[in-house]
């Protein structure tokens, strides 16, 4: 049996050995043969590369440092305008640039940062809106800003379109017009264009960041299968459906969905916890009389511990008090904290 190993280990050798030059027609017949496990080597080495999650940036930096570039001081809403800006670039310009659209590989089979794009991506879309609709107008009969009516659609763009036109062209469209706006409410000369820190329009702006993460919490709890009360109706007598729902439901995500959920989650609380740096900082008055500062720093301290390395290669899916770690009950535990701490946020703004 040795022997039969040795033959065919040395057959394998000789197949594979590259033939001195003038040894025919061999070398044109393995060239190929290289030529295409080099470039299997290099495509799974940029996969991993582009697969590398971005890192936390500092949110005072970044302000400081996109207001130099336009020879701008700071003012209330900058801060905020330029975490949108800097989560964007992010999104476009990270290794591999953007992913959920590329139908080329390493691009096209990777799918857990095209996932972690959509997660930062809903957050974008969310905040744009909440400054189109209430921080940027003094009331609602007031005007639109005409920066941000361009960015909040092109933002809304489908996230998978690659051609006439591609999701990046968009986005970057949608990045020039918050440039332009940041460039507007620092300038002490232009009164049109203005930030407005108020309690009520970051309360119904924190409002949509709630319902965001009770669904994220949701699906990640959802990795093992439960059986839930339905509570559709629950709280309201009066309270109607359109069509009737079981008393109990048994929810799972699929197991190849799994990874998909979780990697969402990541990029929804990375670019999340950045937006609520930026607003400790512009809506700093409104926090300080609320007496609300424990509260979001409580929020963004959930979100930056949900940001922890996963110090394994896939997302494991144990059973809830197994032998092997559930990656996604972790991070759900994570989010529903937070989650919870901006239901006290969001009434301190309230009544407070």
């Amino acid at each position: 049996m040795g022997e039969w190993f040795r033959n065919r280990w040395s057959s394998l050798g000789e197949r594979l050995r590259w033939p001195a030059i003038g040894a025919g027609g061999g070398v044109l017949r393995r060239v190929p043969l290289w030529g295409g496990g080099a470039l299997v080597l290099v495509v799974l080495a940029l996969g991993i590369h582009w697969s590398d999650e971005p890192e936390p940036f500092s949110v005072r930096l970044n302000t400081s440092e996109k207001l130099a570039a336009g020879g701008s001081e700071e003012v209330i809403g900058t801060a905020t305008t330029a975490a949108m800006i800097r989560v964007a670039e992010t999104l476009l310009e990270k290794p591999g640039g953007y992913l959920s659209n590329d139908i080329m590989p390493p691009g096209v089979y990777l799918d857990n940062i095209p996932n972690w794009e959509f997660g930062a991506l809903v957050q974008l879309r969310d905040l744009s809106r909440a400054m189109r609709e209430s921080f940027s107008r003094s009331q609602s009969q007031s005007t639109e800003d005409p920066d941000l009516i361009i960015a909040e659609p092109n933002l809304h763009f489908d996230n998978s379109r690659w051609i006439l036109p591609a999701s990046e062209s968009e986005y970057r469209e949608a990045v020039d017009s918050l440039y332009s706006y940041l460039a507007r409410i620092s300038d002490s000369g232009d009164s049109d264009a203005q930030f407005f820190a108020r309690a009520d329009n970051l309360a119904a702006w924190l409002e949509d960041v709630e319902t965001r993460l009770g669904s994220l919490s949701q699906r990640l709890s959802a990795s093992v299968s439960q059986n839930r009360v339905n509570t559709d109706t629950a709280g309201e007598p009066a309270a109607a459906q359109s069509t009737p729902g079981a008393a109990e439901i048994q929810v799972q995500t699929p197991w190849l969905e799994i990874d998909d959920v979780f990697y969402e989650a990541r990029g929804a609380a990375w670019a999340l916890m950045h937006f609520l740096q930026a607003v400790e900082i512009d809506f700093a008055a409104v926090i300080a009389d609320k007496n609300a500062g424990a509260s979001l720093r409580q929020i963004i301290r959930e979100l930056e511990a949900s940001q922890a390395t996963v110090f394994f290669p896939v997302i494991l899916n144990g059973s809830g008090f197994g032998m092997f770690a559930n990656h996604s009950l972790t991070m759900a535990n994570y989010l529903s904290r937070a989650n919870a701490a901006i239901i006290d946020l969001r009434n301190l703004l309230e009544s407070g």
